[in-house]
């Protein structure tokens, strides 16, 4: 048995124990897209739908942002 990974916005939806159901509810993003949002190391955020996750868990977008970020780093010269 294969264990499931999150990826960065799926271990802050699970940090702030988010609703799921509830952010597609208010944002109309499906609840199968959020899904693979949260575990498809594959799928990628649009910014359109990471701002209207914030505003469904009324929080700063930046907040998201700077979580799902927070290893991305300028390359060296």
């Amino acid at each position: 048995m294969q264990k499931e990974t999150l990826t960065r916005l799926g271990l802050f939806l699970a940090k702030k124990s988010v609703n799921k159901a509830d952010v597609a509810r208010k944002t109309g993003i499906s609840t199968y897209r959020l899904s693979q949002l949260s575990i498809n190391l594959k799928s990628q955020l649009r910014v359109d739908e990471m701002y209207l996750i914030a505003l469904a868990l009324e929080i700063d977008p930046s907040e998201i942002l700077a979580f799902v970020c927070k290893d991305l780093t300028l390359p060296k010269k």
